[in-house]
């Protein structure tokens, strides 16, 4: 069997060596590098012989200052097409670029649903979902027949030690006892189910624009309550009128918190299952 060479461009990313770990489980099928790309040393190494080359160096998270709107679109959107260009120039087979569910724009307010299907079109909201989609656009472009391109925009990626709003919300779990019994719905990713999607795609040179998510929908009480539950303590979930729901639609914070956003389930059906690990495990593993 061949070994793949992988180059992962970007250090220190949790997805990135999340990647790593999980396919050092086949020592002999996959071999995995990983450059910096702080400073501009990572263009004197050459990317000729790697199979793929896997892109992950970015801002991960939203920022509304203004003043950093420049770096968001050279980090986000110029690094990763520099970094696309020279891979395909110097032979590489796959290149994969982590997009984002962000690319459909802001949440819709609490109390009302917004199902991304095949119909969506992609309607960035901020310089964040702007940059990170200019550079997803441009990438498919440079799609051909011997260079393959690999889109991925998920959801939510959580797991142990990730960071980011989640666990943010496992904080709160171990905090309060009370909690709103409001239910939404969310999509999102465990860091195993991505990793073990992201390999499948590379041992079948996949191409095109991915939206994988577990297999279940979640609310955020869901997630509170599973947390607490896993670490031996109840909740008490309140009633929550809607029309308290309705007066605090406004609060762009609620409706992250409590908003419904999922892909439509037929954007993530693939042939081969990617959901080795299910939503009460994952929240075990983050309770330990």
């Amino acid at each position: 069997m061949t070994t793949k060479k992988i180059l992962i461009t970007g250090a220190n990313s949790y997805i990135g060596m999340s990647f790593e770990n999980w396919v050092s489980q086949w020592p002999d099928e996959y071999s995995v590098e990983t450059v910096d790309m702080l400073d501009g040393s990572w263009r004197e190494k050459s990317f000729a012989g790697y199979d793929v080359v896997f892109h992950v160096a970015g801002i991960a998270h939203v920022s509304a200052d203004p003043s950093k709107e420049d770096l968001y679109y050279k980090i986000n959107r110029d690094l990763a097409i520099e970094t696309a260009e020279k891979a395909k120039t110097e032979g590489v087979k796959q290149f994969i670029f982590m997009s984002s569910m962000i690319v459909y724009g802001k949440d819709e307010p609490a109390g009302s649903q917004k199902v991304i299907t095949s119909e969506t079109q992609p309607s960035p909201s901020d310089f964040y979902g702007r940059s990170k989609f200019e550079a997803d656009l441009s990438i498919q472009k440079m799609a051909d027949g011997n260079f393959a391109v690999s889109i991925m925009r998920p959801p939510v990626i959580y797991g142990p030690e990730c960071k980011g709003n989640f666990p943010r919300l496992l904080n709160l779990a171990k905090k309060t006892f009370v909690f709103p019994n409001i239910t939404n719905l969310r999509s999102m990713l465990y860091i195993d189910n991505f990793c073990e999607f992201l390999r499948i795609v590379i041992d079948q040179t996949k191409t095109g624009i991915f939206f994988p998510q577990n297999i279940e929908y979640v609310s955020t009480k869901d997630v509170i309550v599973e947390y607490r539950k896993q670490t031996g303590k109840s909740t008490v979930l309140l009633p929550f009128p809607g029309f308290i729901v309705s007066l605090m639609s406004g609060i762009d914070v609620f409706n992250k918190a409590f908003g419904t956003k999922v892909y439509d389930k037929n954007l993530s059906q693939f042939d081969l299952s990617y959901n080795v690990v299910d939503f009460e495990t994952g929240i075990k593993r983050m309770s330990v």
